[in-house]
C-alpha cells in the first residue's frame, strides 16, 4: 500500500498535531452519534469513539457532557454526514465530507468556492469512486513490538500498520472499522482518535508548482468552512 499512503503522510502527521476544528468537529460527531443511536456511550459505538476522540484531543470533560446534553434534546439542531465532490483546476479530483445542520448553506458555500478557485463542482459519484475509505486508528506505540501489534491485528482486519516515532497509525478497510476498534480495546490500547481516509486509486501528476498551489487554494478554502470536516484529493 506504499505508494497509496506516501502522498498523505506527511500532511496527515501534521494533522494529528494541529487540528484548528477538532474541537467542533468532534461537537458535530456526538451530536451525530446521539441523534443516531442515544446517549448512552455503553450502547452506541459509535458515541463512545466520538468521546474517545475528544479525550485524545484534550477535549474538557464538561465540554463532552455539555454536547451530549445538548444533543438529547429534541429542540436541538439535527446535524448529518453529506459528501461533495468535483474537480479543483487541472483535472485534480477532489471529496468534501460535511457534517451540516443546513445542507442547503454548505452546498452553496462549496460550490462558490469550486466556482471561485478554477474547479466545478460533479454530481455524486463522478469522483468519490476512484477513492477507497479506510478506517484509521492513531495511538501511541508505548512498549509494543510493531511486529507483534500486525500480528494480533491482523485477523481484526488490520491492513497497514505505520510508525511515526512514538505513533501508530493503523489502517483498515473501513467495513472492519468495528472489529479492529474491538480488538484494540480488547488490548487494552487507549485509541487517541479513530477517523478515516479516502485514498485515491490514482492519481494526477506533472502538474507545475503555480498549478499545485492552485489547487492547494481550492483545498485550504474548503477546509476554513466550518461545516467542512475533511478535504481529499488525488494531486501528486
Amino acid at each position: 500500500m506504499g505508494r497509496a499512503f506516501e502522498y498523505r503522510k506527511e500532511r496527515k502527521f501534521k494533522r494529528w498535531g494541529a487540528m484548528a476544528k477538532a474541537f467542533t468537529r468532534i461537537g458535530k460527531d456526538i451530536a451525530i452519534a446521539v441523534k443516531e443511536g442515544g446517549a448512552s456511550p455503553e450502547t452506541n459505538a459509535r458515541l463512545r469513539q466520538a468521546i474517545q476522540n475528544a479525550k485524545g484531543a484534550n477535549m474538557p470533560k464538561d465540554r463532552v457532557e455539555n454536547a451530549i446534553k445538548r444533543a438529547s434534546q429534541k429542540d436541538t439542531a439535527s446535524y448529518e454526514d453529506v459528501t461533495y465532490e468535483g474537480y479543483a483546476a487541472h483535472g485534480v479530483a477532489i471529496v468534501i465530507d460535511t457534517q451540516t445542520d443546513n445542507p442547503t448553506r454548505t452546498v452553496a458555500n462549496v460550490r462558490s468556492y469550486f466556482n471561485k478557485l478554477g474547479g466545478s463542482m460533479g454530481n455524486s459519484g463522478s469522483v468519490s469512486y476512484m477513492f477507497k475509505k479506510l478506517a484509521l486508528f492513531k495511538f501511541a506505540k508505548g512498549n509494543h513490538e510493531v511486529e507483534d501489534l500486525e500480528l494480533e491485528l491482523i485477523d481484526a482486519g488490520l491492513s497497514d500498520l505505520q510508525v511515526d516515532e512514538d505513533t501508530v497509525l493503523a489502517y483498515s478497510d473501513f467495513n472492519d472499522f468495528g472489529s479492529l476498534a474491538k480488538k484494540l480495546e480488547e488490548m487494552g490500547i487507549e485509541v487517541i482518535e479513530a477517523t478515516y481516509e479516502k485514498i485515491p486509486d490514482f492519481f494526477k501528476e506533472g502538474l507545475t508548482d503555480e498549478q499545485a498551489e492552485e489547487v492547494i487554494k481550492l483545498i485550504d478554502k474548503l477546509e476554513e468552512d466550518d461545516d467542512v470536516s475533511l478535504v481529499f484529493h488525488n494531486m501528486k
